[in-house]
This record gives C-alpha cells, sequence and structure tokens, in this order.
C-alpha cells in the first residue's frame, strides 16, 4: 500500500470538464492498493495520516495534524504507484492490485478517514481524471505499508 500525501491550500477534481469533487486547506491523497495488501494496512494507514503532523503552528513549525486543524482531504485512487521503473522505459504494473480488490480497499480507507469527521472527498475509481492543487510548502510525503 502506498500513499502520497500533499499538504494543500485547496485541491480539486475534474471529470469530463467539470468539478467533482474540492476541498480547501488539507490534505490530497493519491492511494493506492498493491497485490497483498491486507486491511490491517487501511487502519494503519489512516491512523498515520490523520495524525500526521504537517501542518505548521505560530512558529512555523509542523505541529498540527489535519484533525488539530479540522482541515479536509481529498482521496485520489493512483494505481500508478505501484510501477515498477527499474527495467526498460516502460513501466511495469504487475505490482498493481486487480481493479475489484483496489476498489474494496479504497473505499474502506475512504470510510475509515471518515469516522474522523472530516470533510473527506474523492475521485472517482478508474476514471479519467484532472487533479488540481495548490502545494502548500510545498510539503509532500510518501507513505508505505
Amino acid at each position: 500500500m502506498k500513499a502520497v500525501v500533499q499538504r494543500v491550500k485547496n485541491a480539486s477534481v475534474e471529470i469530463d470538464g467539470k468539478i467533482y469533487s474540492s476541498i480547501n486547506q488539507g490534505m490530497l491523497v493519491l492511494f493506492c492498493v498493491e497485490k497483498g495488501d491486507t486491511e490491517d494496512k487501511i487502519d494503519w494507514m489512516a491512523k498515520k495520516m490523520l495524525s500526521m503532523r504537517i501542518f505548521e503552528d505560530e512558529n512555523e513549525k509542523m505541529n498540527f495534524s489535519v484533525e488539530d486543524i479540522k482541515g479536509e482531504i481529498l482521496v485520489v485512487s493512483q494505481f500508478t504507484l505501484a510501477a515498477d521503473c527499474k527495467k526498460g522505459t516502460r513501466p511495469g504494473f504487475d505490482n498493481a492490485e486487480k481493479p475489484q480488490i483496489a476498489r474494496e480497499m479504497y473505499e474502506k480507507f475512504v470510510n475509515k478517514l471518515k469516522e474522523s469527521k472530516l470533510k473527506v472527498e474523492t475521485g472517482v475509481f478508474a476514471a479519467m481524471m484532472q487533479i488540481s492543487l495548490c502545494n502548500d510548502g510545498p510539503v509532500t510525503f510518501v507513505l508505505t505499508k
């Protein structure tokens, strides 16, 4: 399981030329399920994201979590994070989980984040999307479990 977490001022998902979802200050999460991932990884990943102190306090130190600031979260499925780029020039996606299983785990992950009572928005699984964001910092983290 992999995720790219970006601290954002705002972010949105556009599908077919129309805004599908958007958030204000918080985090954009690009989320990938790989073969062999289990549901216990979902719990770990959600808890980690909700508690990561990546938002600045009055002294410009990263001391606040997305929960502390009552931020918003946008989660987008991103199977390309499973890419193997070690050989050749074309990425291989053998590590990506089958779509049906990945969708179920993605939805469970989103639901786990929603338990926080924060605003949680999503993209559309397997859709062609355009993602816009204003990365705050920039601050970006890669989480793997």
